[in-house]
């Protein structure tokens, strides 16, 4: 059976890449929370759109689908489910809830773990809701001729529950080791998760849950008020691809976890950023084109593009834009970075700041 270590990560053997990331998500990450006790209403409607689209794109990877009108009223719990598809997004619509709200008294471990699938299973009926397999199980692949072939065979259902076991103590031990960084620790628990696939069906699911489960805990909350299931959809070619990488050899514990470490920092830090371009753009509608404009610059902590804030305020034309830009560069209140199209803005630190800070 597969042995579970994790000590690798208190080397300094790890690309800089992967340093350089995390390093990203904890500024971010810090900046973030103190501009969330200051504007606690703005991050309350952020966590109201992210809960839809996290239940919505986390059943739509596993192609559990339905209408957007009806994801919204499964959400808000004003409609019973009408079909199959439907009990299953209301599972995960629970279990979801149960992560954002009661996740400090969860914890990685086998009754948790089979609790969260549990009650995600529990609105189809499922049977087998919290327990691991008792028949083996493949993750399959379909060629563009439709010839399916096997991609990878995962622990056996026999050794389930003794794998589930180790790969809890070990993920334990590796926490309580204060040389490993937390954000290095969370996607290699979660590809071992994965690859020893321990239910029947939702494993993916679960994953997704137990990432935002293990993310709150340890301390980057960023994936309740920005969805972080909707980041893996739009990229899940990358997604597939790193979870490709980082399973070759995993039976015989030779995988790489890089792969799958480094596309689990990069959808987090797109997450911190989505959230520092929202947070300038969810507050009252009544914002005039230039304040809200002047919003996203000056309440961005990293640089944005022209092309950026024309995608989110889609209904601001690209020449009122440029004049606003170019009144605060003038103005010093934001610097300019850069030429054509790599051009950027921030902030100017000393020069005003926006009234919306």
């Amino acid at each position: 059976m597969r042995c579970f270590d994790y000590a690798f990560l208190a080397t300094d053997l790890l690309p800089s890449e992967l340093i350089n990331l995390t390093a990203s998500i904890y500024q971010l990450n810090t900046a973030n929370k103190e501009r969330q006790r200051k504007h606690q209403k703005i991050y309350t409607e952020l966590a109201y759109v992210a809960r839809i689209q996290s239940v919505k794109s986390s059943n739509a990877i596993e192609g559990i689908i339905t209408s957007d009108e009806r994801i919204r009223q499964i959400v808000n719990r004003s409609s019973a489910p009408k079909n199959h598809d439907e009990m299953e997004i209301a599972g995960y619509r629970d279990a979801l809830n149960l992560v954002h709200t009661q996740g400090q008294h969860l914890d990685f471990c086998g009754q948790d773990i089979k609790g969260l699938h549990a009650l995600m299973m529990r609105v189809a009926g499922y049977s087998d809701g919290g327990q691991y397999k008792t028949i083996d199980n493949v993750i399959l692949e379909v060629d563009d001729q439709g010839r399916r072939s096997v991609r990878f065979q995962p622990t056996p259902a026999h050794e389930t529950e003794e794998a589930m076991e180790q790969l809890v103590l070990a993920y334990q031990e590796a926490r309580a080791n204060p040389k490993i960084n937390p954000l290095l620790l969370i996607p290699c628990v979660i590809l071992d998760f994965l690859c020893i696939h321990p239910f029947r069906d939702g494993n993916g699911r679960v994953s997704r849950l137990l990432t935002l489960l293990l993310t709150k805990l340890a301390g980057f909350d960023v994936g309740r008020y920005i969805s972080f299931e909707e980041q893996i959809n739009q990229h899940k070619d990358l997604y597939y691809e790193a979870l490709h990488q980082s399973s070759q050899g995993w039976q015989q514990g030779e995988n790489s976890y890089v792969p799958f470490i480094l596309d689990f920092l990069s959808t987090l830090n797109r997450c911190y950023k989505d959230l520092d371009h929202r947070f300038a753009v969810v507050g009252d509608g009544s914002f005039t084109k230039t304040a809200r404009i002047e919003a996203v610059v000056l309440n961005s902590l990293v640089p944005v593009s022209k092309a950026e804030i024309l995608s989110l305020l889609p209904d601001i034309s690209q020449s009122t834009v440029e004049k606003v830009l170019g009144d605060l560069v003038r103005s010093q209140r934001i610097i300019r970075l850069g030429k054509g199209r790599g051009t950027r803005y921030i902030r100017n630190k000393d020069g005003k700041l926006s009234r919306f800070t």
